[in-house]
């Protein structure tokens, strides 16, 4: 509230027309630094794995800010725009939201991700199973269906073009090859589908949420490249966990699991995934892109 009415003052000052230069000055100083402050403490305790959705929200503000400037300055273009990137936004993180299961107000204002949860990982053994490309390849040779579940990971190793290759080599080898995507994955919705069609991956095999949860338990083997929090079972079992109710993809479900993960770090929102260590799920270390021409590679020495 003390912030709101200096920031006040400060417009309230600068508008003055007869009024010092030097207290005009004094005031937009003030004015910055408190806008400063009031976004450093307003973005601080949203936990990591709601930031994509508040980086929308701020970006539907950037929006507004430059509409109100077009006003100021009577530019008509820049007032459209504004509206446009503002509107835009709002629609985004709305559609962000749902996807999560959580309202904006929630979102912004109860810590998510703040704490771990109370319970921990239930039934963990010591560490997750990890195997090696070359165990990993003898079952995906002999896999009827590979259902691909891609994530940030995939986005941050390029791998999307590798990916294809492995989705072709397995579909040459009598696969049944799928995308399942959740609303979320990746910093934005829409985010996955577009590095799986820059890959020139058919869209008849991109699925929804929706639509690969029910055939989940019949998938051979998931393939899980850098997404977590997303196919994390603590949504659904765990009512202490910070993301309990946000719809995720039923990955556990499948026959086998591969995890593609880089180390043992947590997800973006800072949680244990208990997928890690289930017992039908196993870990492949390293870079996801390294990881799956790896794979494919494998898939060439037997031809």
């Amino acid at each position: 509230m003390f912030f709101i009415l200096v920031s006040v003052a400060a417009v309230v000052i600068y508008a003055i027309p007869n009024i010092d230069v030097q207290v005009k000055i004094i005031a937009i100083i003030s004015l910055t630094a408190i806008a400063l402050i009031s976004g450093v403490a307003f973005v601080l305790p949203i936990g990591g794995g709601d930031m994509p959705v508040v980086i929308s929200l701020l970006n539907s503000f950037s929006g507004l800010a430059a509409s109100m400037a077009g006003f100021i300055i009577s530019n008509v273009v820049l007032i459209v725009a504004g509206c446009l990137v503002g509107a835009s936004g709002v629609v985004l993180t709305l559609i962000m939201c749902k996807a999560m299961n959580r309202s904006i107000g929630n979102l912004l204002f109860s810590g998510f991700g703040a704490t771990e949860s109370a319970s921990g990982v239930k039934g963990a053994v010591s560490e997750p199973k990890a195997v090696s490309v070359e165990d990993a390849y003898l079952i995906l040779e002999s896999a009827g269906s590979v259902m691909f579940i891609p994530g940030y990971g995939m986005a941050v190793a390029q791998a999307q073009h590798v990916v294809k290759e492995l989705a072709a080599k397995l579909e040459e080898n009598g696969a049944e090859v799928s995308f399942a995507v959740h609303p979320v994955a990746g910093r934005m919705p829409g985010h996955m589908n577009v590095l799986l069609a820059e890959a020139d991956i058919p869209y008849e095999q991109l699925k929804t949420m929706e639509e690969v949860n029910p055939i989940m338990s019949v998938q051979d083997v998931a393939i899980v490249i850098g997404a977590n929090d997303v196919v994390n079972p603590a949504a659904e079992t765990d009512s202490s966990s910070p993301i309990y109710g946000m719809p995720i993809i039923k990955a556990y479900e499948a026959k086998t699991v591969f995890v593609l993960k880089r180390g043992k770090g947590r997800g973006f929102a800072g949680i244990e995934n208990e997928l890690f260590y289930m017992k039908n799920n196993l870990m492949i270390y390293g870079d996801a892109k390294a990881t799956i021409s790896s794979l494919a590679a494998e898939f060439k020495n037997e031809e």
